[in-house]
């Protein structure tokens, strides 16, 4: 969680998401009931820049996902990132997972 918070307090650092972060994220804070968590999504999600073009998200996400054997989410967060313009692409997924393949964003495993 503290390498997290250095991340997000970065102020050389300028955050992309999607609607397909937001939907990962959002609904179980709220169905838990998790205040603390949705108050930081909440404000997170506001500070970021958004990427919409969720058809072009999708049809770039079909195609990685095949080439490199990429979970839905994990294409449907890369494609996003590269539409976008991302530098880096940080995840909490562990190296060696199929999300390291991708050659759409430079992926950082957040505990590293």
């Amino acid at each position: 969680m503290e390498k997290a918070l250095q991340i997000l307090e970065d102020p050389d650092r300028h955050f992309l998401t999607s609607p397909f972060v937001q939907l990962e994220l959002v609904p179980k804070s709220v169905f838990y009931r998790k205040k603390l968590e949705r108050s930081f999504y909440e404000a997170y999600f506001s500070k970021a820049e958004w990427c919409y073009d969720v058809g072009g998200i999708v049809a770039l996400a079909q195609v990685e996902a095949a080439r490199h054997g990429l979970s839905a989410v994990d294409a449907l967060h890369l494609s996003a990132a590269h539409i976008i313009g991302a530098d880096e692409f940080v995840t909490t997924e562990r190296p060696g997972k199929p999300i390291y393949r991708s050659r759409l964003a430079a992926v950082t495993y957040l505990f590293e």
